[in-house]
């Protein structure tokens, strides 16, 4: 039965397809109210008048007279600071006031009258099957969108009631993250129909929806891996974002990355010194005059202090902080424009001419300065688009011999900005640009050779384009990826196209993704919404995003929680409370590379969190995050399960030297391993003492020292029983009583076989050291005779040395019959090194 009706939702959904209205276009007035998505641009079209659009009209009219909240930005806080508003929130708060009664415009439901109203209208719209007012009724019931109450089963309700009605790519796409992740609680998780909404969606062009199907592919999520299918999708979206940035000013779109770890900003998901990202070769390497743990409005402030002392270079810095802005900073161009300004002030003066005998290094920063000004007038950033204004800025940059500058003439006169269109003239400025390193240069000339297509243009673009994606540069990027698609001067790889074309999806944030409505909503505290914003960018594939969303749900955050008499700790909301999601999260992030995340895996299947026990995957997770001495933490578990037997033999000789290498990976482990490391011992000596049947600590044997041995030594280590037993334990670790997987059992007990191993083995050292012995002999000899012939024609007259030199001694053969002793001689030094 169950089948029958699932074979009826299938075809209901195809008709429902068939006739889909590619004209559909849902509303998004309100961009942080109602989320305004770039994928419904696909959609093209005018939206035709639907019953029930009057009521939809009203109910936004309402919403937007409701009061915003503010946003604010977070600021990363000092010590001192930190450790204050802890103590605040251990102190008993006191309400010195009554709370206000209730009034007549505030319903009993907690409904503001506006709010309250508006749904009202949108639901009787929705009663009439609009579309606007489905969509809108699904997002104020999932994000909470005005302040409304989250229903994530009024959500999921609203979402497939307009999936059904006309296929509605982004309800279908919202339907398969539902069905995906399980969220609120809305429906039990079932990956093989968030497949099947995903892809109904992502053929009709639903952007985000391609990008969760490329990922899926690409990690085989509830399908085959498929290079070419992920390719195919990443493909589409790769399209789609380079025609979005080159929609832009001059020079492409500009955008500020939002895309980061919110646990690396506590120095990891184990916390500084403990994560991979924050340890070792990671580690913040800080010392008393660096700015190594400062904020960004602490080095603003210290660079307006400097910069009103005259520090030009102060000033170039703040320029360009306010220019590309950074997460928790926005663009400010205005700020940006008058630094800049202040700078080229210093260098040229009211008229136009450089001031005589300028500062050291003032000149070059100055040309930089330069170069942003006339981008800026060139892009119309802050000011009004200006070309001739930009192509002066240049010009003194360009003199000056600054990247930037010829690189922004390239442009004007590649496309006519300002300029007759000089093709040869742009190509001369992009080739000086590029000689300096600048990689949008560089991508420019890789697109001109494309373009000519000569046999000899093609290895001259890719070799452009690689030099340009050294530096991130997402054009160089999607050229790239194109060459490996299509098989244009190389063979076809679809595996590093599909590296190629993902890179570039995932760069286009601001196009594809929901990061800066993610990150606003968790500097808010909101961390709820944060979580259903993160968990949009961790289906489509961002490691990022599936590590955040993890670290949000996991249960296990601290491993020394402040005492509940001393604070007790607010109710955990029940949308935060899924470890079985967050195991999910763990592992698809660990797939990606993350080995901190490896280790958080290992750590869930130890304790049970979101999964039954399993201690022979948590031994696997923890294998695979400290191979190649990666994780300190990763070897550190495991030199504890070796000390305590769990899921290892106990062993504690290997547990000393997981202990060690841990050590070795992390100096900032010292103390709990030193701490680890006595208690071992302190257990080792009384399991020798009493005769224990664990293996104790001891030291290695002389066969692993490294020192000079003899022949017979060599012959006698490899032929004594010791050194048989000395590996027995490894391989005990790799051939237990069934066998390796995939293999037959090991047989090690042919004796036969053995001893003829064993005398083949004999016999060829025997005969090396034989060579060995005969070659010094003859060595030996021929110094011999060599020193006797000079010592003959030193005593001879010169008639014996015209003679000798009329007879010329022919060359000894190699080695000279008869002669046993060749083997033995030293070997002799020459200029050309031993035995020359």
């Amino acid at each position: 039965m169950r089948q029958y009706y699932l074979g009826l939702l299938l075809l209901l959904q195809d008709l429902a397809l068939s006739n889909a209205d590619p004209a559909q276009k849902v509303l998004a007035n309100d961009k942080t109210k109602l989320k305004e998505k770039p994928v419904d641009i696909a959609q093209t079209g005018e939206r035709v008048a639907q019953d029930g659009d009057k009521f939809v009209a009203d109910a936004l009219s309402l919403l937007r007279s409701e009061k915003k909240p503010a946003k604010r930005i977070r600021k990363q806080q000092g010590l001192t600071n930190t450790l204050w508003s802890l103590v605040l929130k251990t102190v008993p708060t006191i309400r010195l006031s009554e709370p206000p009664a209730e009034t007549a415009s505030t319903p009993k439901s907690g409904l503001s009258r506006a709010l309250q109203d508006a749904t009202t209208l949108l639901e009787t719209a929705a009663g009439r099957n609009n579309s606007d007012a489905l969509y809108i009724l699904a997002e104020m019931n999932l994000y909470g969108n005005y302040s409304h109450p989250r229903n994530f089963k009024s959500a999921f309700n609203y979402y497939s009631q307009l999936a059904s009605l006309n296929g509605n790519s982004s309800a279908q796409y919202m339907v398969g993250l539902m069905y995906s992740t399980g969220v609120g609680g809305a429906v039990e998780p079932d990956q093989a129909r968030a497949l099947l909404y995903y892809t109904f969606a992502a053929e009709q062009g639903h952007t985000r929806a391609e990008m969760t199907l490329a990922h899926r592919h690409q990690a085989g999520i509830a399908t085959p891996k498929s290079c070419e299918m992920a390719t195919k999708y990443y493909k589409r979206v790769a399209d789609k974002a380079m025609a979005w940035h080159r929609s832009g000013p001059p020079g492409g779109m500009g955008w500020v990355t939002e895309s980061y770890r919110i646990a690396d900003e506590t120095g990891g998901v184990y916390g500084e010194g403990a994560s991979v990202s924050s340890a070792g070769v990671n580690a913040i390497k800080a010392h008393p005059n660096s700015d190594a743990y400062a904020s960004i409005e602490d080095i603003i402030e210290y660079l307006n202090l400097m910069s009103e002392k005259g520090d030009f270079k102060a000033s170039f810095n703040l320029g360009r902080i306010f220019y590309e802005g950074q997460r928790g900073l926005p663009k400010n161009m205005a700020e940006a424009k008058r630094y800049f300004s202040e700078v080229t002030q210093k260098y040229w003066g009211k008229n136009g001419k450089p001031v005589p005998a300028p500062k050291p290094s003032l000149d070059k920063t100055a040309a930089k300065a330069a170069g942003f000004l006339g981008r800026m007038y060139m892009r119309g950033e802050g000011v009004e688009q200006n070309f001739d204004r930009a192509k002066a800025w240049f010009e003194r940059g360009t003199y000056l011999k600054d990247a930037q500058s010829q690189h922004g003439l390239g442009l004007l006169y590649l496309h006519g900005y300002g300029v007759k269109r000089d093709v040869a003239t742009a190509t001369d400025y992009f080739k000086a640009a590029s000689s300096q390193d600048y990689p949008h240069s560089q991508v420019q000339l890789g697109a001109l050779y494309l373009d000519q297509g000569g046999p000899d243009d093609i290895p001259s673009a890719n070799h452009y384009f690689e030099l340009a994606a050294r530096w991130s540069n997402i054009e160089a990027y999607y050229y790239l990826a194109e060459l490996n698609y299509l098989g244009v001067g190389r063979e076809k790889s679809c595996s590093t196209a599909l590296g190629y074309f993902k890179i570039v999806a995932e760069r286009a944030e601001p196009f594809v993704s929901s990061w800066a409505e993610a990150n606003l909503a968790y500097d808010d505290g909101d961390t709820e919404l944060a979580l259903l914003e993160y968990l949009g960018a961790a289906e489509q594939g961002y490691e990022k995003a599936q590590n955040n969303v993890a670290h949000i749900l996991d249960p296990d955050q601290s491993s020394l929680p402040i005492p509940e008499w001393l604070h007790k700790p607010a109710p955990k909301p029940e949308l935060l409370n899924n470890p079985r999601l967050a195991l999910m999260y763990w592992t698809r992030s660990a797939r990606q590379g993350n080995v901190d995340s490896l280790v958080k895996m290992g750590d869930y299947y130890l304790s049970g969190i979101g999964a039954e026990p399993d201690v022979d995957k948590a031994v696997q997770c923890y294998q695979g995050a400290s191979e190649y001495q990666q994780s300190a933490q990763a070897m550190y578990n495991l030199g504890w399960m070796y000390e305590n037997g769990i899921g290892l033999d106990q062993d504690f000789h290997l547990a000393k030297r997981h202990y060690d290498s841990a050590l070795e990976i992390n100096e900032e482990a010292r103390l709990p391993v030193t701490l680890s490391l006595l208690k071992l011992r302190v257990r080792s000596a009384w399991n020798t003492l009493t005769h224990g049947s664990v293996n104790s600590i001891r030291d290695e044997p002389d066969i692993l020292e490294n020192k000079q041995w003899s022949l017979s030594d060599w012959i006698t280590n490899f032929l004594r029983d010791d050194g048989g037993q000395l590996y027995d334990e490894y391989y005990d670790d790799y051939y237990d009583d069934g066998g390796m997987p995939g293999g037959d059992d090991p047989h090690f007990e042919d004796d036969e076989d053995g001893l003829i191993e064993s005398a083949v083995i004999i016999g060829l050292v025997a005969a090396l050291a034989f060579l060995l012995v005969y070659r010094n002999q003859r060595q030996q000899r021929r110094q011999e005779q060599e020193a006797a012939e000079l010592n003959a024609q030193a005593q001879g007259g010169q008639h014996q040395a015209q003679q000798g030199a009329q007879q010329p001694v022919p060359p000894p053969r190699f080695p000279e019959p008869g002669d046993p002793d060749f083997w033995n001689r030293a070997p002799v030094v020459g200029p050309g090194g031993v035995g020359h």
